[in-house]
């Protein structure tokens, strides 16, 4: 199953569990990367629209692009008939959009599914002169915590291709090729979710490398997923730690 169709399924537990992102890393937009109340942001590969409701909640307008209809329907119903805010079909390769027509393109949770080259060419082609493309991801912490650990191996042993589609497979050398010579610009903010056991279940469930119900693995995995959440439990929750990146500049 390709980029574009993996979270068909997923919309629900996608909309429920997954997290938001911190006023820290927004605020960093607005006071050091340039976005506006009056910027034109492109939200490229928006989902269900998480990152979008982030930007029009400080008056900005967005158009969100998501090739996925059922993950682009939750976007518009979350929205609430917001007048700034518009989605598309459409994909980092081909917006459809004229030319240098956005000031910012966000890309949240989203790059690492794009051919790079491609939306390189077509985000140059739609950003306004001096326009700066936005990549941000939270990234799971792996280590740190007993929890944290465990809940790795549990992807790799029982995840369907999460080697394969993790965004950590996207290198510092790939994102330094897709910026401007010299023009990379990063920064990082801390955020967390805290789960009981239903709300870990279904934050793993959000992740297109989870085995679904009817898969072989689906059972062992929850069936794992119980014990270790048993195991590191504390007053009934866990700890669901995340680094926020934000790379920028222009294409």
């Amino acid at each position: 199953m390709n980029g574009k169709e993996r979270f068909s399924t997923r919309v629900d537990t996608y909309t429920k569990y997954r997290p938001s992102y911190p006023r820290e890393a927004i605020d960093y937009l607005y006071e050091t990367v340039g976005v506006s109340a009056k910027s034109k942001v492109l939200d490229v590969g928006a989902g269900t629209g998480i990152f979008s409701r982030l930007l029009l909640e400080r008056g900005t307008s967005v158009t969100a692009i998501e090739p996925n209809e059922a993950m682009r329907e939750a976007a518009i119903l979350a929205s609430g008939d917001n007048p700034n805010f518009h989605a598309i079909p459409g994909s980092a390769e081909e917006t459809g959009l004229p030319d240098h027509s956005y000031d910012f393109i966000v890309c949240a949770q989203a790059f690492h599914w794009f051919d790079r080259i491609a939306a390189k060419k077509e985000f140059g082609r739609v950003l306004k002169p001096g326009g700066k493309a936005i990549l941000v991801w939270n990234t799971r912490l792996t280590s740190g915590t007993p929890f944290l650990e465990g809940y790795e191996r549990l992807l790799n042993d029982l995840g369907t291709d999460y080697g394969k589609v993790n965004h950590r497979n996207i290198s510092r050398e790939m994102l330094l090729a897709f910026f401007k010579s010299g023009g990379l610009r990063e920064d990082r903010f801390a955020i967390r979710q805290v789960f009981d056991f239903d709300g870990l279940r279904g934050r793993l469930l959000s992740s297109s490398y989870s085995p679904q119900a009817g898969d072989p693995n689906y059972e062992p995995m929850i069936a794992a997923l119980r014990e270790l959440f048993d195991r590191n439990e504390s007053g009934g929750t866990v700890n669901f730690d995340y680094e926020t990146e934000v790379y920028w500049g222009e294409v």
